[in-house]
């Protein structure tokens, strides 16, 4: 009979507990946010991933009351900022920006965090790879430059960033998919797509691989071509470049942005930051914002935006394996 007693007052107490425990969380939903928010940026002011984060900040003071400021924690290939957002106090008031480097950087043994330490939010941006050429170029379709990799290996010349960088990375995995050696073009490094673009220009590369965006100007005016870009769908703002995918190469690399917070954040809170940020996503005022500054949109949201990053971390697990035996 006590053992029964004990037993029922220990699930009595257990059960108060949880209760006060769930009324907490659903108190603290109801007077969120309690204070100024923060988002934690893991690249330098003034960076297309920086200029996202204010005008979410901006948004974000708009729509909750409270100011919203972006801090820069930069340094270690993006280690130090995505591993402070992840760490942080996880009441709800910091939101993580994170970028596509979080798929590679803990399997480069840059740093031990991965998607799984947050609770992920929304996808708000997706920039895919393409591999670019001089308007004067041989080459019509991405299977012409295939081939002429193939039957002269070590001769031609690519750039788009450093060696092992996001682009290396992006056309490393294309080569994977048709059977080709990374080091069957020769890697030009060097210090981003600006200058490799400049480079391709000067006839001193025959191919680039980078962003659309960031080759946008020189596309326009007819200087360089898209052979392919490596996306499910054609961009809206170069429709005339055919995805990788309609010329028979199963490979889509794209370079993302999105929000996460930390993964012991209330579901209540959780759930009011994501509609908030999808609300501005959704706005015109951020469709206008993108166009400006030549970013693709692309939203993910909770569970879907967690399968993409599930999906990413396998994606390049298998090409970095490729790329350190080559």
């Amino acid at each position: 009979m006590y053992k029964q007693y004990v037993a029922l007052c220990t699930l009595v107490i257990i059960s108060l507990i949880s209760g006060c425990s769930d009324n907490d969380h659903t108190d603290n939903a109801k007077h969120y946010p309690t204070k100024n928010l923060q988002i934690i940026c893991p690249w330098g002011a003034g960076g297309g991933t920086d200029r996202i984060s204010r005008f979410f900040a901006e948004q974000l003071k708009q729509q909750l009351g409270k100011n919203c400021v972006v801090v820069n924690r930069t340094g270690g290939s993006g280690a130090v900022g995505h591993k402070a957002g992840a760490n942080a106090n996880a009441d709800g008031h910091t939101i993580a920006m994170i970028t596509a480097e979080l798929s590679t950087m803990h399997q480069l043994d840059i740093t031990d965090i991965t998607y799984q330490d947050y609770r992920p939010l929304l996808q708000i941006n997706g920039d895919p790879a393409a591999i670019l050429i001089g308007k004067n170029s041989p080459y019509r379709t991405l299977v012409d430059f295939l081939d002429a990799v193939r039957e002269s290996p070590g001769k031609l010349k690519m750039s788009g960033t450093a060696a092992g960088g996001t682009w290396d990375l992006a056309r490393a995995g294309l080569f994977k998919e048709v059977g080709l050696s990374k080091d069957d073009v020769i890697w030009v490094p060097t210090k981003g797509s600006a200058e490799s673009v400049q480079n391709l220009l000067g006839g001193h590369l025959d191919a680039v691989c980078c962003s659309l965006p960031e080759a946008a100007l020189q596309l326009r005016a007819g200087d360089i071509r898209g052979l392919a870009v490596m996306a499910d769908h054609r961009d809206t703002m170069f429709p005339e470049i055919p995805t990788a995918l309609e010329q028979d190469v199963n490979w889509t690399s794209v370079g993302w942005r999105g929000f996460a917070t930390q993964k012991e954040v209330p579901s209540e809170i959780a759930t009011i930051l994501q509609k908030h940020l999808l609300q501005i996503a959704e706005s015109e005022d951020y469709k206008q914002f993108m166009a400006d500054q030549g970013f693709t949109i692309d939203i993910k949201s909770g569970e879907e935006f967690r399968e993409f990053l599930q999906q990413q971390d396998q994606q390049w697990k298998s090409v970095l394996e490729y790329y350190v035996t080559q």
